[in-house]
């Protein structure tokens, strides 16, 4: 996690003349144009101004900011606000008053867009982020951002959302919060701060649940592709990654650790897995029937493949599927004292036993149900029918609605990045 804390509190509020707040501009380092631009803008995309503007506890005055921090958290963003005063969704009502974080472009030191607190809407009463890009003339259309907002209190506020929602990478950004009521504005800190960030590396998975899963939920339109007994060189295993990659279809590959050095010794075929979207799982270090091993034999088969998976990309797998199916209930709790949950299946096209292209697809569709999870092969044999099978398998799975998510997205697991 990086970031930066603001320090010391904010600015006394300043009344615009008819031109601009020069003092205030010439202390935040940001155009003064721009921010009276954004001001007012923030204002009208609050909402239309009404004759009961909420006074609230801050009374007819912009927020009063005691601290503020911008930091990255994994894939996320994190803006906290503390203020002076006490203060709710309401004070945010008529789109008089204003709380938004101002992010600037580069090294120009110009504001290129604001995130703003909206007031409620809807039968949650939940406070909304809305984002507006900002240029010399102004501020755009805001639109509603996807955030979280939570109160730890009742003077602070904390915002959780992508970073993409302000800029398309992960570069670090300077920032300042600005509060407006009508004509004042209030600044924090008093210069921009500088949140440094960076790219988030996907590390591992926190096993949660159930310790055995046999589906995914029926309350969603999804379905998880997964495949056994990789990496492997008919067809080489990249070909299965490329070809979900070009149909966005994003699955969970189970690898057997001692293939690994052979059909992908430089690791880019799992790199490229985990960079797009795929999951990869355990299936042991030699594929055997777990349930004839002791304990720590069962453990040492678990341990290296999670080993090599790791060596090879950073990431530590939190899924792992027993061989042949073939597990009991002492198997299950060894491997959820290890973090990985048990994954079985309950839609199986016994693709290992080449039983043809129009096989493969006619029992994948015709079984196919919301929280389906498909078990099939990229390893273990030739494996060029189950590949030949996927494109039918997909788009008509799609036309009918479905929407493919790895396991770890199908069972909502806390993902860990550095």
């Amino acid at each position: 996690m990086q970031g930066v804390l603001g320090g010391g509190r904010s600015r006394s509020a300043r009344r615009w003349p008819a031109g601009c707040a020069r003092a205030l501009a010439a202390a935040a380092g940001l155009l003064c144009p721009v921010l009276a631009l954004i001001s007012a803008a923030a204002a009208a995309a609050a909402g239309p101004v009404g004759a009961a503007a909420a006074a609230g506890p801050v009374g007819a005055a912009a927020f009063s900011i005691r601290s503020a921090s911008l930091t990255q958290d994994g894939q996320q963003l994190r803006w906290k606000v503390v203020l002076d005063h006490d203060f709710s969704g309401a004070a945010f009502a008529g789109g008089q008053r204003t709380l938004c974080l101002l992010v600037e472009s580069g090294h120009a030191h110009s504001v290129k867009g604001q995130l703003c607190v909206a007031a409620p809407r809807g039968p949650h009463k939940t406070m909304r982020l809305t984002f507006a890009s900002v240029t010399r003339a102004g501020a755009g259309r805001a639109a509603a951002v996807p955030a979280t907002i939570t109160r730890g209190a009742r003077d602070e506020l904390t915002a959780v959302f992508v970073p993409t929602a302000v800029d398309p990478s992960y570069r670090s950004l300077h920032w300042q919060v600005q509060s407006t009521y009508q004509a004042t504005a209030v600044a924090f800190p008093a210069h921009p701060a500088l949140s440094r960030l960076h790219t988030p590396k996907l590390v591992g998975c926190v096993a949660g649940g159930p310790s055995i899963v046999y589906s995914g939920p029926t309350s969603r339109h999804e379905i998880a592709l997964t495949f056994d007994d990789g990496p492997w060189g008919t067809p080489p295993s990249m070909q299965f990654v490329n070809l979900l990659a070009r149909y966005h279809a994003p699955a969970t590959f189970f690898e057997i650790g001692s293939q690994i050095s052979e059909y992908d010794p430089t690791g880019s075929i799992e790199r490229a897995m985990l960079a797009d979207g795929d999951m990869i799982g355990d299936h042991t270090w030699t594929h055997p029937d777990m349930t004839t091993l002791s304990p720590p034999e069962q453990t040492s088969q678990l341990q290296m493949t999670a080993g090599a998976i790791r060596h090879a990309t950073g990431f530590t797998p939190c899924l792992w599927r027993p061989p042949y199916g073939a597990l009991d209930g002492p198997l299950v709790s060894l491997a959820r004292q290890l973090n990985l949950t048990t994954i079985d299946w309950n839609i199986d096209p016994r693709d290992w036993a080449l039983p043809g292209v129009g096989s493969i697809e006619q029992t994948v569709l015709s079984n196919a149900v919301n929280g389906g999870i498909v078990e099939m092969h990229f390893g273990g044999g030739p494996r060029y029918e189950t590949y030949d099978a996927l494109p039918t398998i997909i788009t008509t799975l799609r036309r009918r609605g479905y929407q493919f998510v790895n396991l770890a997205q199908m069972l909502g697991l806390r993902m860990i990045y550095r």
